[in-house]
């Protein structure tokens, strides 16, 4: 038995308990109110039986159900609204058209009664809505909104006791001002309802916290879309995105690990699907740690002053483009390396020429999960070491900027076009 059954008893139990002591005040006292709120608790027994039907069956699957019956809850909650309504209609009828002078007995002891049943019920009220929103439960909030309407029903009978022990009739004030709580209460819940019936989306703070999520991800060019809805008390996403790798197990890969961040961070999430695509490029980005911005090659990553980044036409091999940008991080004391491949990442780096391997240090980890390629060179200068891969160095436009580029990580004047494929 989950959270949710759990809560979904115990209001059962208190409502039988309810039930019992309004009838026993009812029979003490006389009173005609009283006795129609005990036969308006008897639907609150039947609410939350509904409600502890619908946990139990929500979760199935099914050949014809294959996502399950998770909306079951959402109906149940559209079911309780209306009875939230029903309700509101019954304690407005009784106290403004049947709420006429009457002999009640017992007064003093009946008051103590009724403010014993609303004390109860307030509390049961209160913690069914934290634990419905807490487990993401429509049908327990709901149940719980009903609930706290039925303090309001008492309150009407309190009214109508304190009225007659002092001799004054306010039962159509308070009916007019529980009328207002009521019908908030239930339209409210049935919108909730109506609107996951109806496949609406979630809410904006999800997605955008899904999106970040994603983003976040060093292989990830570019979130294509991003859509979700919500299904009883859980939340189905589906992403499409594009990846800086060409491997398809590397990009099932980081798919995975992307949905499992999210189902971490993300509460109630039952469902993820995300769609990839490979990054097919027009040009190709190539850096290298320089000593100098004469193009010599430093053997230290971390410690090197200045990079050269290269833009080279993906066909041709020719280079279009010198940059030499700055090592921002020379002067800090640690974590240079990890930072630097982080800002080249950022950049949209494709290709990385360096002296000396990284044996496993962290920007080895940054390059290899943002699916960087890293290559090591013999070449004493930036020129020599491209023509090394095969690239044409002759012609490029030389440019000596701090690394200035708009777009997402500075990647828009790639001119990239996606490729084909899904996961």
């Amino acid at each position: 038995m989950d959270k949710g059954e759990k809560v979904a008893v115990i209001a059962l139990s208190t409502n039988i308990a309810l039930l019992g002591i309004k009838y026993l005040f009812a029979r003490l006292s006389g009173s005609v109110a009283l006795m129609a709120d005990v036969i308006h608790s008897s639907s609150d027994v039947v609410a939350a039986l509904t409600v502890l039907f619908g946990l139990r069956i929500s979760r199935r699957k099914s050949r014809k159900f294959p996502y399950g019956l998770y909306k079951v809850e959402n109906l149940i909650s559209l079911l309780i609204a209306a009875a939230i309504l029903f309700a509101g209609y019954e304690i407005v009828k009784e106290a403004l058209f049947e709420g006429g002078a009457r002999e009640v007995r017992n007064i003093p002891v009946t008051i103590g009664g009724v403010l014993l049943v609303i004390g109860i019920t307030l509390s049961l009220a209160q913690y069914e809505i934290k634990v419905g929103r807490r487990i993401n439960s429509p049908a327990i909030e709901a149940d719980g909104h009903h609930v706290r309407t039925d303090a309001l029903s008492s309150a009407v009978v309190l009214v109508s006791l304190l009225g007659g022990l002092f001799g004054l009739k306010l039962d159509r004030y308070a009916a007019l001002v529980m009328a207002v709580f009521i019908g908030r209460a239930g339209i409210g819940v049935a919108i909730d309802a109506i609107k996951v019936l109806l496949d609406a989306s979630i809410d904006f703070e999800t997605l955008d916290k899904a999106k970040s999520i994603i983003l976040s991800e060093p292989a990830v060019r570019e979130v294509r879309s991003l859509m979700g809805r919500n299904s009883g008390r859980y939340k189905f996403i589906e992403a499409e995105i594009t990846l800086n790798v060409r491997d398809l197990e590397k990009a099932h890969f980081i798919s995975q690990r992307i949905e499992r961040r999210l189902r971490e961070e993300i509460s109630g999430l039952d469902h993820v699907l995300i769609h990839y695509e490979p990054v097919r490029k027009k040009t190709i980005s190539c850096a290298v740690p320089l000593e100098s911005t004469d193009g010599r090659i430093s053997p230290h990553f971390g410690e090197a002053p200045f990079f050269g980044i290269y833009t080279i036409d993906f066909k041709t091999g020719k280079v279009l483009k010198r940059e030499i940008v700055g090592n921002p991080f020379l002067s800090e004391e640690r974590g240079k390396g990890i930072k630097i491949a982080e800002m080249l990442i950022r950049r949209g780096v494709d290709l990385v020429l360096i002296k000396e391997p990284f044996h496993g240090r962290g920007p080895e980890y940054a390059f290899s999960d943002a699916g960087v390629q890293v290559e090591i060179t013999a070449a004493s200068s930036a020129e020599e070491a491209l023509r090394e891969q095969g690239f044409i160095t002759e012609g490029g436009k030389d440019e000596d900027i701090g690394g200035k580029r708009q777009g997402r990580d500075g990647q828009d004047d790639r001119g990239d076009e996606p490729g084909q494929g899904a996961l």
